[in-house]
């Protein structure tokens, strides 16, 4: 008894004997080491010492974080929202020791309601619920705020996005609401005359969104939007009968949209199927009829045509996990529509997304696939890339 007794004095003395060790080293030092751990490291290291918990907790502290892993070029990390058969549950997807054969997943909690999953902004998810109430939240401090209704049609939720403008440090949420205009021939008949968008807006901190008007184009689908240079990019399709698509952009801090010059491989045997970031720069996936490969192109030089290049193609493959009755399907389809690059990892490796149900990572110097799985993936889900962060909004 007297032995155990002094055993555990012996630990609670080394246990202070290292926490006063910890309190010793200079604040300076303690930021520089803690401010480029990934996020699950970091969460871990709140619980050494009530110091430490009280910096990784203060805004300074948090902004200095997020900025060093976007300026860090680490392996990205994202967010996995199941469809089926479990929805409304979320898992974090961190790739950031991917280079050592580690990839970190983790469960989220679950939201007090049903929540979609929309978009991310530097540690934030917009999200909406049933009752198509649209929310910005972080989903590791669990911090949330309902945005104030929208001012048109309030019970449809349309192409949303979110972003920040570095220069003016504000966020901003976008809604984008396809609408055709019908003209009537006779008593029975109607036709489409011209296909518009319309656009509002809301700065956080705002009582209410603005009505920004119409633009004239449909944007294809909310997978395709990439934050850029300040600039939130879609792909808009002219109308529905074409599978040519323009490059579209919206500038956040002036607005304004534009469009965006596209790399010379859209011709009629090629279009540009959806949009990423690679290594900071304007990326696109475009589709090739004819051998059913997916080409990544890379704008070097933001808004330069001539900066376009063709970085590698993808051929055809299936993973294992889709159904019998999928695989059916993806054999007599162009299969490699159904693909979606998601981005190219440090070591040269590209992660893709296979129809909503599998993650594969390709290897472009042997040319071999290989699925990614992790315990308690579903087999329907979507994707979006995250920055894990204890980021929040503050006014």
């Amino acid at each position: 008894m007297e032995e155990s007794t002094m055993k555990e004095g012996k630990l609670m003395k080394k246990g202070k004997a290292a926490a006063n060790m910890i309190d010793r080293l200079p604040r300076e030092v303690v930021v520089h080491i803690l401010s480029r751990l990934p996020l699950p490291s970091l969460l871990n290291s709140k619980l050494v010492c009530r110091g430490w918990r009280t910096l990784i907790g203060d805004p300074f502290f948090i902004s200095k974080h997020l900025s060093n892993l976007a300026e860090a070029g680490n392996d990205p990390s994202f967010i996995l929202e199941s469809n089926w058969p479990i929805p409304d549950q979320r898992h974090f997807i961190d790739f950031f020791d991917h280079s050592e054969g580690k990839v970190i997943s983790k469960k989220l909690p679950s939201s007090p309601m049903p929540m979609y999953l929309v978009d991310s902004c530097n540690g934030l998810l917009c999200m909406h619920d049933t009752s198509r109430s649209v929310y910005i939240c972080n989903p590791f401090t669990r911090l949330y705020i309902e945005l104030p209704k929208l001012i048109k049609y309030p019970t449809l939720v349309g192409n949303l996005g979110l972003g920040f403008h570095q220069k003016t440090k504000e966020y901003k949420v976008i809604q984008i609401v396809f609408r055709r205009k019908l003209r009537r021939i006779d008593s029975s008949t109607t036709s489409t005359t011209s296909s518009e968008s319309e656009v509002q807006i809301l700065t956080t901190g705002s009582p209410s969104w603005r009505d920004l008007g119409t633009i004239p184009y449909r944007f294809i689908h909310s997978k395709t939007k990439a934050l850029v240079n300040g600039r939130l990019h879609w792909l808009s399709k002219p109308n529905r009968y074409t599978t040519a698509s323009l490059l579209v952009s919206f500038d956040l801090e002036t607005e304004q949209f534009q469009e965006v010059p596209k790399p010379d491989c859209c011709g009629s045997e090629r279009c540009l199927r959806h949009l990423m970031v690679v290594r900071g720069c304007l990326s696109a996936g475009a589709f090739h009829e004819n051998d059913e490969r997916v080409e990544i192109w890379v704008m070097k030089e933001y808004g330069a045509k001539e900066s376009w290049i063709k970085e590698l193609s993808i051929g055809r493959y299936m993973p294992p996990t889709l159904t019998q009755q999928e695989s059916r399907h993806f054999i007599y389809s162009k299969r490699n529509l159904f693909v979606r690059v998601l981005c190219v990892l440090k070591n040269g490796e590209i992660l893709l997304e296979y129809k909503s149900r599998a993650l594969v990572i390709y290897d472009p110097q042997h040319e071999t696939f290989k699925e990614f799985t992790f315990p308690e993936m579903p087999r329907w889900f979507k994707i979006i890339f995250h920055v894990g962060s204890l980021n929040w909004i503050h006014h």
